[in-house]
């Protein structure tokens, strides 16, 4: 059986205190029946995002990459959650225990570790670090896995036009920052595309330093339900576990959701609204984490800018759920769309 040790560092601890958690441990816990990794197989290390594992989103998604590398690559793997509120001390002190370790690569989930795998990577430079979703700080040993949220985020525009039979629809952002501008960005000109009299109620959850708007599903739920009120009838929230909320809020009103990161039509967390997740605009973070994984257990570690886009199927739409693949306007209209920005007829903005 394959086991991962999770950690949790809390507070501002020093990296001496984080190094003393991870010998502790917090929990090892069988995930599966692939076979075992033997004790001398290569370490590896997922740091999470705010929202931890269990977001039904963007950290499942990066979870899953691990687990695929366990499965196929018989590695072993470590992840580490963040704490509440935590500073960039707290980052880095996580990073270094992963690093000092000997896990390799180590992955930060997510833009927020930005400054600390900075910092960590110049001090561990025969260790390569991945970083998601941010191009800000580079390195040697830094590989900036980055995908083109707005293109997906256009066809859940497409989509949300064509679903929608009141003309209102609704954009939520987990946190007010760049990252989640681009699925609003594209999102909107979807829809615009498709509908020009269409309207997109947006509103953003909280506004950085705070980042409660990726951890607290009822923040979630309450916009949906404010945008319910006010007429949508699609709402597509990129906002991680806060996001599970507005999926929630919007299924029980009988509306369209439209989920992210993952394919929330397929995630067992929201099971019980499955059937209102109209599609989800997903990103290939599994395969960005495996690749990344692979590449440094095949001896050619990857760095720099990795990009995946619509093109490659780094981003796209789900079809899981039947009664879209029903919409046959909505799937044609969708495929047009794909097809135009692929072959460079539309270009998909990255900001509102």
């Amino acid at each position: 059986m394959r086991r991962i040790t999770r950690i949790t560092t809390v507070g501002i601890a020093s990296a001496a205190l984080a190094l003393s958690a991870t010998a502790c441990g917090k929990s090892s816990t069988d995930t599966g029946s692939s076979p075992s990794a033997s004790a001398g197989a290569a370490k590896v290390a997922l740091a999470y995002d705010i929202g931890g594992r269990g977001d039904q989103s963007f950290n499942d998604a990066a979870y899953a990459g691990l687990k695929q590398a366990e499965d196929q690559l018989g590695v072993k793997g470590t992840e580490a959650e963040p704490s509440q509120g935590e500073s960039d001390a707290d980052k880095i002190a996580r990073l270094t225990t992963l690093a000092r370790a000997g896990n390799n690569p180590v992955i930060g989930v997510g833009f927020a570790y930005a400054p600390a795998i900075e910092k960590v990577a110049k001090s561990y430079p025969k260790t390569t670090f991945g970083l998601i979703d941010d191009t800000s700080k580079t390195g040697p040993n830094i590989a900036n896995l980055v995908f083109n949220e707005e293109q997906g985020s256009y066809l859940a525009g497409v989509a949300a036009a064509k679903a929608s039979k009141t003309g209102t629809v609704g954009f939520i952002g987990g946190v007010e920052v760049p990252l989640i501008k681009k699925f609003e960005a594209g999102f909107t000109q979807g829809v615009k595309d498709t509908n020009p009299k269409a309207k997109v109620l947006t509103q953003y959850l909280t506004q950085p330093p705070n980042f409660d708007g990726f951890s607290k599903p009822d923040l979630g739920k309450a916009a949906a339900q404010g945008q319910l009120d006010k007429g949508a009838d699609v709402i597509y929230a990129a906002a991680g576990l806060a996001g599970s909320g507005a999926i929630e809020a919007t299924a029980k009103a009988g509306k369209w959701a439209i989920g992210v990161d993952s394919d929330q039509y397929n995630q067992k967390g929201l099971a019980a609204y499955k059937d209102h997740i109209l599609t989800s605009v997903t990103k290939n973070v599994q395969g960005s984490v495996f690749n990344l994984i692979k590449s440094v257990k095949d001896g050619k570690p990857q760095t720099g800018e990795v990009r995946y886009g619509l093109a490659t199927d780094g981003v796209g739409l789900a079809t899981s759920n039947p009664a879209y693949s029903s919409m046959t306007d909505l799937v044609a209209a969708v495929d047009q769309a794909k097809k135009a920005i692929i072959d460079g007829k539309i270009t998909v903005k990255t900001t509102p």
